[in-house]
């Protein structure tokens, strides 16, 4: 199996960081591989915060469910959707998500622990606020990154024949 391969099925998220700050070339080559993601016309339609202020990363941990990750998060890279560089709602979305499955699988590719939270868009209004995002900036995620505590995680998947149709629905895989 090739390296792809093996980072998609073996990269899990990660909720427990250690507080080691993560190097400032890693953070660069998470978001190189974030700004990599293909986009519909090439809009590259994302804009990232990078957060490790302590204050900061303290007063976006009330504004989630996941108050305990985001706490113990050394760092965290907001994503938004610039407005002003969409062209496709949907399609920019989706890039978007591409860009941060990039940024998580890069984050696994150096040993670092990450963690898609969407969650927190419950609370957007409060987090655009506190960060001074322009109106042309849509809230879409945050992700945590650090050191993990523990590496060991597991996960499990449906099989494919739970979810995977060739040529129309009733023709499922064996």
């Amino acid at each position: 199996m090739n390296s792809i391969l093996e980072a998609i099925i073996s990269r899990r998220s990660i909720r427990n960081f250690t507080k080691k700050k993560v190097e400032d070339d890693k953070i660069n080559s998470i978001l190189k591989a974030a700004i990599w993601a293909p986009s519909g016309l090439n809009n590259q339609p994302w804009k990232f915060i990078v957060i490790e202020n302590e204050n900061t990363i303290q007063s976006l941990s009330k504004l989630t469910h996941y108050e305990k990750v985001v706490k113990n998060s050394p760092l965290l890279i907001a994503v938004f959707l610039d407005s002003d560089e969409s062209y496709n709602f949907v399609k920019d979305v989706q890039a978007i998500g591409a860009s941060i499955q990039n940024m998580l699988l890069a984050s696994f590719e150096m040993e670092l622990g990450s963690v898609w939270l969407g969650e927190i868009l419950n609370n957007k209004y409060e987090v655009h606020k506190l960060l001074d995002t322009p109106e042309n900036f849509e809230l879409m995620a945050i992700v945590a990154l650090g050191y993990p505590v523990n590496k060991e995680q597991k996960s499990t998947r449906k099989n494919l024949h739970e979810g995977v149709y060739y040529e129309h629905y009733q023709s499922k895989v064996v």
